[in-house]
């Protein structure tokens, strides 16, 4: 797709090629990061749970959460593969901008976590 703003990049807009490189960064996190792949099948458990008692709202949340964390472990992903192709070698400002990404992961995570185990419970109950 052309960049308006820097004038560079390939003319016009594809949809294919847009869900091909959505897919190729799933993929890669899902393949390089057995955290991802974990969080996506507890995530999927939890919500085919809901699904099947027809606890919409749940699944909403469930899903929204998900969501959020899913991008939160990508991005941190993204930071620390740009952080390391920057500055191979060890850098403290580097480890403080990792620490950052990982935090925010890990809040994710626990919000997640807790989402999903709110839900397993109320699922368990009903």
């Amino acid at each position: 797709m052309r960049n308006k703003f820097l004038g560079t990049g390939q003319q016009g807009f594809s949809i294919t090629r847009k869900l091909r490189v959505v897919f190729s960064g799933l993929r890669y996190a899902v393949l390089n990061e057995s955290s991802v792949a974990i969080e996506i099948i507890l995530s999927a458990l939890v919500l085919a749970g809901c699904f099947y008692y027809r606890q919409w709202l749940d699944f909403s949340i469930v899903l929204v959460a998900s969501g959020i964390m899913l991008v939160a472990e990508m991005v941190n992903t993204a930071i620390e593969a740009l952080c390391d192709f920057v500055e191979p070698g060890h850098d403290e400002k580097i480890g403080i901008i990792k620490d950052v990404a990982s935090a925010a992961v890990g809040i994710s995570v626990l919000v997640w976590s807790v989402t999903l185990l709110m839900e397993v419970v109320r699922l368990w109950q009903g």
